[in-house]
C-alpha cells in the first residue's frame, strides 16, 4: 500500500507541516581521470551524440590517443621524479615550509631515505617527511666542507712603523667540522716565518714585531697558511705596510727551498704549505 502523507477532506489535501527530508551522503571525488572512466565518458559520447551529425570514427581514436599519450607522459613524470628523488639519498638540501599565515621557512638537512606511499614521492629529512615540491635546492657536495675552513674574517691593514714598533694581532677562524685547524703559519714573500714569530691564541693570531723590524720599507701581503685536513691559505685579507725601516734585504729564514719547480703549480703550493707547518 502507498504511505499516506497527509489527510484527504472533501476530495483535497490537507496541507500539513509534516516535512519530508532526505539525506544526502558526501561525495567523495578525485582529481584522478583513469581509462575505465575515461571510455565510459567515450561510450556515453557516442550514445548520446546527434544523429543528424554523428562523430567519425577517426575523431574517436583521436580523443582516444590524446588520452593515452597524457596517460604516457604522467607516467614518464612520475618516474623522473622517482628516479631523481633516489639520487638525492645522501644530498644536502634546502626546502621550503610554509605555515597557515602564509609564512616561508627553509630546512636543510640530508636526505636519509625516500618514502613512495601512496605513489607520491617523499623526502626524509630530519626526520620529517617533505614533498618533492617543497624542494628549495640541492647544495653541492664541497659547499659544507668550503663553509667550515678556516679564514680570515675581516679584511687586516697595518702600517708599521719601525721607530714605534708593535705586534700586529688580528683574528682568525680555525673552521670547524672536517677542516678544523689548531696551528698556523705565516708566509712574507716566500719567507717562512719562524714559529717564534708567530703565536696564535685562541683566535687571535700575533705577528711580533721583532720579524716586522727586519723587513724593508715596502707594502707585504702575507699568506696565513692553516693545518686543516686542506691546507687552507688566506692571502688576500692582511696587507702590511712597513715605514721607517732601516732594513735593506728580506732577513735570512725558512725559505722554500726544497719545493722548487715541479711544473705542476698545486703540488708546488701544497709542499709549501706543508713545509710552513712543519
Amino acid at each position: 500500500m502507498a504511505e499516506i502523507i497527509g489527510s484527504v477532506k472533501d476530495g483535497i489535501l490537507e496541507q500539513t507541516n509534516t516535512a519530508i527530508t532526505t539525506t544526502n551522503k558526501p561525495k567523495v571525488g578525485t582529481s584522478e581521470l583513469g581509462k575505465d572512466a575515461f571510455l565510459q565518458l567515450l561510450v556515453c559520447q557516442m550514445q548520446n551524440q546527434d544523429p543528424l551529425n554523428p562523430s567519425t570514427d577517426t575523431e574517436f581514436v583521436s580523443q582516444l590517443a590524446t588520452f593515452s599519450q597524457l596517460e604516457e607522459l604522467q607516467n614518464l613524470t612520475a618516474s623522473t621524479d622517482k628516479s631523481q628523488a633516489f639520487s638525492l639519498v645522501g644530498k644536502d638540501v634546502i626546502l621550503t615550509a610554509t605555515d597557515g599565515f602564509g609564512k616561508t621557512t627553509y630546512i636543510s638537512g640530508t636526505v636519509d631515505f625516500i618514502n613512495m606511499s601512496k605513489s607520491k614521492v617523499k623526502l626524509s629529512v630530519n626526520g620529517d617527511l617533505y614533498d618533492m615540491d617543497q624542494l628549495y635546492t640541492v647544495v653541492d657536495n664541497n659547499y659544507i666542507v668550503e663553509q667550515g675552513r678556516p679564514k680570515v674574517p675581516e679584511k687586516v691593514n697595518f702600517e708599521f712603523d719601525a721607530d714605534k714598533p708593535s705586534d700586529l694581532t688580528f683574528e682568525v677562524n680555525l673552521g670547524e667540522g672536517e677542516t678544523v685547524a689548531n696551528q698556523v703559519a705565516v708566509i712574507i714573500n716566500n719567507l717562512i716565518l719562524d714559529s717564534k714569530y708567530v703565536s696564535l691564541n685562541g683566535n687571535k693570531l700575533t705577528i711580533s714585531k721583532d720579524i716586522l723590524s727586519a723587513l724593508p720599507n715596502g707594502e707585504y701581503k702575507p699568506a696565513i697558511v692553516f693545518n686543516d685536513a686542506l691546507y687552507t691559505t688566506i692571502s688576500d685579507q692582511v696587507h702590511i705596510k712597513v715605514v721607517n725601516s732601516e732594513a735593506t734585504s728580506m732577513p735570512s729564514g725558512e725559505e722554500d727551498k726544497e719545493s722548487g719547480d715541479t711544473g705542476n703549480e698545486e703540488n708546488d703550493e701544497t709542499k709549501t704549505q706543508e713545509n710552513a707547518l712543519v
